[in-house]
């Protein structure tokens, strides 16, 4: 795909996979493989921005900052410098894979990451509804247990486990987007809007300041994709492709989703809030407003799905 800008978003469970033990080297692992293709693809001429989910990721650290603060009396950092850490270590680790990875194709294209600022409204009622999956599975008992101590909400997500939620308030403005707009011009891949990007609000004078809440990864995607212009976002989850009516007897995979149909299965409720619901919003926000196409798959058939061979492809 020669002369094609493409942004590739990295699920927060593409990272950890359900069932990995969660370590530093479980995550190198399955990043090393992704980064492999996404070099293949910068090696073909594609311009690349990579953006990533950290869902797993803030949540533990979370969870450190908790223990931290119960064991030592360490201060717990607000949620969102939380996030800002996440960008830094997740965009350190994809940053490193990918130019490893280039390394080894003979590429010399740089490669930089770029702790990403976006902006929310301070009144938007996803304050007041939380529903933002962040950190591990647990057991329905284990995360009643951590609600009645830390104060979480705890909801059940798509049949795989109960996990803490959080705000996930919409993305309205990516703040840094004329330093990732040049990068990418100077030639540069670049890995921006981290777990959403560090949500911030305008306070006195227009100033900004950070709040604690988790914006969806896919929607502040779809913003990026949209304002540099990509023609192609690729959202790389835990499935190989869509499925109506998954995790039942009457599961089917689809191979392509015309946007008008991918409205209407989700008016009818196929896809779930805190699953794959936010990933087909994003999905149509972008073809809306002028995308090429959007891809959905799973990360060992990345490389594959943007060549028409695997994945869920949903198109105008």
């Amino acid at each position: 795909m020669p002369g094609r800008r493409i942004v590739i978003a990295l699920g927060g469970n593409a990272i950890i996979p359900v069932g990995a033990s969660g370590t530093y080297y479980d995550q190198y692992q399955v990043t090393k493989g992704t980064m492999r293709q996404v070099a293949s693809l910068a090696a073909a001429g594609s311009q690349i921005v990579v953006t990533h989910g950290n869902g797993p990721v803030v949540g533990n650290i979370v969870l450190r900052n908790d223990a931290g603060y119960e064991k030592y009396g360490i201060p717990p950092m607000p949620l969102f410098v939380c996030g800002a850490d996440s960008q830094g270590g997740l965009g350190y680790m994809i940053q490193q894979n990918l130019q490893n990875a280039m390394l080894l194709q003979g590429l010399d294209i740089p490669v930089a990451t770029v702790v990403t600022q976006v902006q929310v409204e301070r009144d938007d009622p996803a304050f007041a509804n939380p529903t933002k999956p962040i950190g591990p599975f647990y057991t329905e008992e284990q995360a009643r247990a951590l609600a009645e101590r830390f104060g979480w909400t705890v909801v059940e997500d798509a049949h795989r486990g109960w996990r803490r939620v959080v705000p996930s308030p919409r993305p309205h403005r990516v703040v840094e987007l004329e330093v990732i707009r040049r990068l990418i011009e100077a030639g540069v891949v670049v890995i921006a809007c981290g777990g959403g990007g560090v949500p911030v609000v305008t306070c006195e004078e227009n100033r900004l300041e950070g709040i604690d809440a988790v914006i969806d990864k896919d929607r502040a995607s779809a913003l990026l994709a949209e304002k540099i212009g990509a023609d192609t976002l690729v959202i790389v989850t835990q499935v190989e492709k869509v499925c109506r009516d998954f995790g039942t007897d009457r599961e089917q995979p689809l191979d392509e989703l015309p946007v008008a149909e991918a409205e209407r299965l989700l008016a009818a409720g196929q896809f779930p809030p805190g699953s794959m619901g936010p990933k087909i919003e994003s999905a149509v926000a972008f073809l809306r407003a002028g995308g090429r196409m959007v891809l959905i798959t799973d990360p060992p058939h990345l490389e594959a799905a943007i060549h028409g061979e695997a994945g869920t492809r949903l198109v105008p």
